[in-house]
C-alpha cells in the first residue's frame, strides 16, 4: 500500500459462473483524484465498483482502503461502506418519504446522527445543490436530473471519504444530463475522491484526473485525459474511441 493512495486495487479477479468479468486489475486512487472507468457496456466497470464497495465478493487479489485490507475475510462489509458513498444507475429514491427524509435515514440509522444534526446538514446540502425548494417533496414530484440530484447529496450525506458514481446520467434524458454533471464537477472542485463510470467522453476528458480503458475485464490502459484521448497507445482504445465518435455523428 502505498502511503500517498486513498485506495489501490491489486491484481483484483471475479467471475461469474466460470467466466472471468475481471481479470488481474491494478488500480491506484490518491486523496481528491477523479478517476474515470471507460469502455463498451460488459467491460467490467459496474462490476469494479461493485467490489471496491464489497457488494461482490472478490476471487483474488485485493483491496486497500486508506491504508487497510478491504477484502480481508475478517473486516466488516457494512463498516467499510459507511466510509463510501455510492450513486448507481436507479435513483433508488424511497418513494413513500421526502426527500429530506431519504437523505438523513442513513445518518440517522447508520451512523447515529441525530435528528436536528442530520436534516441540518441536508438542508445545508439542498441549498448547495440548489435543491432547497424539494426538502419536503415526495420524489415522483421530482425531475429525473432532480431524483438523481437527491441520490448524489443522499451519498454525501453520509460525509464519505470516496464516492462511487455508476453511470449515474444513463438513465436521464438529454436534457436532464447537464444538472447532474454540475453537481459531479461541484464536487470535483470541492476535493472529493472519486470513481466514476460513464459515457459522457466530453465530460470525462473535462473532469477526470486519470482514465482508465476498460476491455473485456482487463484494465487496458491508463492515463491522463488529454494523453488519452489525443494519444491513446492501444489499438483497442484507439477503436473505442472512434466507435464513441461515430455513434455520436449518427
Amino acid at each position: 500500500m502505498k502511503d500517498h493512495s486513498l485506495l489501490t486495487v491489486e491484481g483484483l479477479w471475479k467471475s461469474y459462473h466460470g467466466h472471468a468479468v475481471l481479470r488481474g486489475i491494478d488500480l491506484e486512487v490518491r486523496p481528491h483524484e477523479v478517476v474515470c472507468l471507460v469502455g463498451a457496456s460488459g467491460s467490467g466497470k459496474s462490476t469494479l465498483l461493485r467490489c471496491v464497495n464489497l457488494l461482490e465478493t472478490v476471487d483474488d487479489g485485493a483491496i486497500h482502503l486508506d491504508g487497510r485490507d478491504i477484502t480481508d475475510v475478517r473486516v466488516d462489509p457494512d463498516a467499510v461502506r459507511k466510509r463510501m458513498g455510492v450513486v448507481f444507475q436507479a435513483f433508488n429514491l424511497f418513494p413513500h418519504m421526502t426527500v429530506l427524509d431519504n437523505i438523513t435515514l442513513a445518518p440517522r440509522k447508520v451512523h447515529g446522527t441525530g435528528r436536528r444534526e442530520a436534516e441540518q446538514q441536508a438542508l445545508e446540502l439542498l441549498e448547495r445543490f440548489g435543491l432547497a425548494d424539494k426538502a419536503k417533496a415526495y420524489p415522483d414530484r421530482l425531475s429525473g436530473g432532480q431524483q438523481q440530484r437527491v441520490a448524489i447529496i443522499r451519498a454525501l450525506a453520509v460525509r464519505p471519504l470516496l464516492m462511487l458514481l455508476d453511470e449515474v446520467t444513463s438513465a436521464l434524458d438529454p436534457a436532464l444530463v447537464a444538472e447532474v454533471l454540475g453537481v459531479i464537477r461541484e464536487l470535483k472542485g470541492s476535493g472529493m475522491t472519486m470513481i466514476l463510470t460513464t459515457h459522457e467522453m466530453g465530460f470525462c476528458r473535462e473532469i477526470a484526473d486519470t482514465v482508465c480503458f476498460l476491455d473485456n475485464g482487463v484494465l487496458l490502459e491508463k492515463a491522463p485525459p488529454e494523453e488519452f484521448f489525443t494519444d491513446p497507445k492501444e489499438p483497442r482504445t484507439r477503436q473505442f474511441l472512434r466507435s464513441v465518435l461515430d455513434a455520436r455523428r449518427i
